[in-house]
C-alpha cells in the first residue's frame, strides 16, 4: 500500500480583502505550522517525496513543518477572491462576514461549476490540475505529503468519493488550519483514511489555534 497525505496551510491573513494579501501565515498560522512539525516528527513515518503548492503560505507551512518540499503549482488553491467578484458581477452577490461563507461557498461552487461565473481558470481546469497531481503521487509502497490549500483538498475528496458539488462545499468548509487528511493507495483507486485531523492541536490551551480562516 502507498499513502498520499494532504496538509492544509496555516491559518494565513484573514482580514485580507484580496488574494495578495491573504497569501501570508499569521503569527498562529507559524505556530500551528510548528506544532505539526514536533508532532510529526514525533509520530509520522517518514515520506519518499514532499510536495507543496507554490503560493507564500504554502511555502511558510512547509518551512514551519520543518521539511524540504519541491514545489508543485498544481497544489494551488482556487482564486475564490476572484471567484467571489465574479459572483458578485453576474448574480450580484456580495462577498460575506465571516459567519456567512456557508452559504457563500455553496453559490460559488455551483455558478463555478456551471460555467456562469470563472476566476482564472475554469472548474474544469481546476478539477484536471488536482486528479493529475493526484494521480503522479498515487504510486503503491511510496508515501508523499502534500502541503496544499482547502479547495485543493476538497477537490482530491471530490475525485476519490466522487462528490457532487454540494457535497464537495459541505467537505470543504470545515477543513481546519494544518489539518492532515490521508488517502491509501491501492491497486484500484485511492481510499480516504482519515479527514480533518489535528492531533497537534488538542487540549485545552489550543483550543484557539483549531482555526478555519
Amino acid at each position: 500500500m502507498g499513502e498520499i497525505v494532504l496538509v492544509r496551510h496555516g491559518q494565513a491573513n484573514s482580514a485580507a480583502t484580496n488574494e495578495e494579501d491573504y497569501d501570508r501565515l499569521s503569527d498562529l498560522g507559524h505556530r500551528q505550522a510548528r506544532w505539526l512539525g514536533d508532532w510529526m516528527r514525533k509520530s509520522e513515518p517518514s515520506f519518499d517525496l514532499v510536495l507543496c503548492g507554490t503560493l507564500r503560505r504554502h511555502r511558510e507551512t512547509a518551512e514551519g513543518i520543518g521539511v524540504v518540499a519541491t514545489p508543485d503549482a498544481r497544489l494551488n488553491e482556487m482564486d475564490y477572491f476572484n471567484l467571489g467578484q465574479a459572483l458578485q458581477d453576474v448574480h450580484g452577490i456580495p462577498m460575506p462576514e465571516a459567519d456567512g461563507f456557508d452559504t457563500h461557498v455553496h453559490l460559488v461552487m455551483q455558478a463555478w461549476h456551471a460555467a456562469e461565473i470563472k476566476g482564472n481558470e475554469s472548474f474544469e481546469s481546476f478539477d484536471t490540475r488536482i486528479t493529475s497531481v493526484l494521480n503522479e503521487a498515487s504510486e503503491i509502497g511510496k508515501r508523499v505529503l502534500c502541503i496544499t490549500s482547502g479547495g485543493v483538498i476538497g477537490m482530491a475528496m471530490r475525485h476519490v468519493l466522487g462528490l457532487g458539488t454540494e457535497a464537495l462545499a459541505d467537505a470543504m468548509l470545515p477543513i481546519l488550519n494544518t489539518s492532515v487528511h490521508r488517502f491509501r493507495v491501492r491497486p484500484r483507486g485511492m481510499l480516504l483514511t482519515q479527514f480533518n485531523a489535528v492531533p497537534h492541536l488538542m487540549g485545552d490551551e489550543r483550543a484557539e489555534a483549531l482555526t478555519h480562516y
